[in-house]
């Protein structure tokens, strides 16, 4: 879809021009009509001058004095031009030099302005003017060259163009300004948006127009929403959790009475059954432990979240002294923390389980995320490395767990469309596993 700074730009440009071609076309023909009206009025007072000079001769005919008209009218091809018609005799200017001139009759007192092909085959603009002196029907004809006044409106009329053409382009120049300084809030609507998924902020709290405020105010309330929502359920995973362990301390306390001894396999089913709920219960306390209380959905430190990290483990694991090498960035990437810190919390609770005494962890981001756990433990082999991923798939029975860790890092790898690759380190020889999650999802 078309930008909305692109789309809005381009309506008003074009509605720009089309009132800027309307307005060139209106001026030019004002400047023309003008012109023509000017040149009217001129072609009247010469034509009113002729009928004045009309004057009754010695035959009893009428007759005009030449003298009384400018002499522009006895130059040959001078561009002015008259014929006085009075009855059916035509009397045509000297300039003429009897060139036919195609002129329309008028009735008496009427006038009318034209325009004609005159000699040379030049435009004229005529003007006819009727009048009835002393019995007789006379038609006055006034001829003006428009070739002088068409130059001249062709001179005006590119100068008018380009200055109209200049003020289009600066009033498109400013537009453009004005369309992105209008947009601009959204711009930076967008750049808080970034920052809340980058955890630098929770909410857009910026000074809008009222246009996108309600906009701006429902992010904001589905921010609030998910986080109080996220927020509530990992509480209400954590009390569920502590309100359990009584209950199951009771049930193990349950299962060694007296009265299970003649029923060992009813004891020994309610005792499995318990141990795996108690297994449920740690693995969800541990998780609260490595999320800590920071926001969901924050984006993910990778330096500082596996220092914090490292820290929980080795408490956690504190009957071993375990070496915990980190390699990691101090830039934040965009991932959900939670869904970082529940794989990288399993991938390392793994590792502590199974390594003697070192672990490396390698984390880096260029085109994509890699992550690199490896242990210094037994390691697992080439056919037994498929069946890990599946949930409840315990390799040794005697190490405390449940078999869910590496299920649920292939489920958090498939849902970001990355992939999991288990092996053998080269390094440290013991089990490595390999993440590599794509930047753009």
């Amino acid at each position: 879809m078309m930008a909305l700074r692109e789309r809005l730009g381009r309506g008003l440009i074009a509605a720009l021009c089309v009132i800027f071609v309307v307005h060139w076309i209106a001026a030019d023909w004002v400047i023309r009509t003008v012109a023509e009206g000017q040149m009217a009025n001129r072609l009247a007072d010469d034509g009113y001058s002729l009928l004045e000079s009309l004057a009754y001769a010695d035959d009893d005919k009428l007759s005009f004095n030449r003298l009384r008209i400018s002499s522009v009218y006895s130059r040959p091809l001078s561009g002015h031009y008259y014929l006085v018609k009075i009855d059916a005799e035509a009397h045509p200017s000297p300039s003429l030099l009897d060139f036919p001139l195609p002129v329309q009759a008028v009735g008496p007192e009427q006038q009318t302005l034209y325009h004609l092909s005159g000699p040379e085959n030049r435009p004229l603009l005529v003007l006819s003017l009727g009048a009835v002196r002393l019995g007789h029907r006379i038609n006055i004809h006034i001829a003006e060259d428009l070739s002088a006044v068409d130059h001249d409106i062709t001179w005006i009329r590119a100068a008018y163009f380009a200055l109209t053409l200049t003020i289009l382009m600066a009033a498109i120049g400013v537009l453009s300004w004005d369309v992105g300084r209008a947009l601009r809030p959204l711009t930076l609507v967008g750049g808080e948006l970034e920052q809340v998924c980058a955890g630098r902020r929770q909410r857009i709290e910026l000074d809008v127009p009222d246009e996108i405020k309600p906009l701006v105010n429902e992010i904001n309330h589905l921010l609030e929403l998910v986080a109080r929502r996220l927020q509530q359920s990992r509480t209400a995973i954590g009390n569920l959790a502590h309100a359990l362990k009584p209950p199951l301390a009771l049930l193990f306390r349950v299962a060694e009475e007296p009265a299970f001894l003649d029923h060992p396999d009813l004891r020994e089913q309610v005792q499995g059954q318990t141990e795996t709920i108690r297994r449920c219960i740690e693995r969800e306390l541990k998780r609260a432990r490595i999320a800590g209380d920071q926001q969901a959905s924050a984006a993910f430190n990778p330096r500082k979240e596996l220092v914090a990290l490292k820290k929980t483990l080795r408490a956690i694991h504190a009957e071993k002294d375990l070496d915990i090498q980190i390699t990691a960035p101090d830039a934040s990437v965009h991932f959900d923390r939670e869904d970082m810190m529940e794989m990288l919390g399993n991938l390392l609770d793994n590792a502590c389980k199974w390594a003697r005494r070192r672990i490396d962890v390698e984390l880096a981001f260029a085109d994509e995320v890699l992550v690199r756990v490896a242990d210094d433990g037994p390691g697992c082999g080439e056919t037994e490395l498929p069946g890990l991923t599946r949930r409840g798939a315990r390799l040794d029975e005697s190490v405390q767990g449940h078999g869910l860790g590496l299920g649920i890092v292939a489920d958090i790898v498939d849902s970001y469309k990355g992939s999991l690759h288990l092996g053998r380190s080269k390094a440290l020889g013991g089990f490595l596993a390999t993440v590599r999650l794509p930047l753009s999802r």
